[in-house]
């Protein structure tokens, strides 16, 4: 009769790891693609005013914005109401050359499709808003869409 004896020796097998550098870079690939990166660091005060009615962008990639409202660096930059355009104070007379630079940067059939979205605080003066507007208008971005949150009105 033959004799079965267990054998201790053998030792496991070592981690297959030749794929696991494709799996890396699968996922590596697939998060630089889905992730989205904020354009620009928001540095003034944006409590936005409530609206019941509210409507989601369909593309957003055709949205400049404009963000106004009291800079969060009050030591630095004081409490007056300031206008931001990407990640830079700037004046009334620059939002002329920042639409240009926008629609530059996007292709003709698109520039006909871009939005200026502003994002006011909901304590601006509304003549400021009105010079923005007005300088909008001079340099044809026509298409101007205001940021609220939803909620009810006070």
């Amino acid at each position: 009769m033959a004799k079965f004896k267990k054998d201790t020796d053998k030792e496991l097998p070592g981690l297959a790891s030749t794929s696991l550098s494709d799996i890396v870079f699968m996922l590596l690939f697939f998060f630089m693609v889905t992730t989205s990166m904020r354009k620009a660091t928001v540095m003034v005060q944006n409590r936005l005013p409530s609206a019941t009615e509210v409507r989601q962008l369909e593309n957003k990639s055709l949205v400049s914005y404009i963000n106004i409202g009291a800079p969060l660096n009050v030591r630095t930059y004081g409490t007056a109401t300031r206008i931001q355009l990407n990640d830079a104070f700037a004046e009334v007379d620059a939002i002329e050359e920042f639409i240009a630079s926008e629609r530059e940067m996007r292709s003709e059939q698109d520039q006909r499709l871009m939005t200026t979205a502003l994002k006011i605080d909901e304590n601006v003066r509304m003549g400021l808003v009105s010079d923005v507007k007005q300088a909008l208008r001079r340099c044809g971005a026509l298409r101007i869409m205001y940021m609220t949150r939803k909620g009810e009105l006070e």
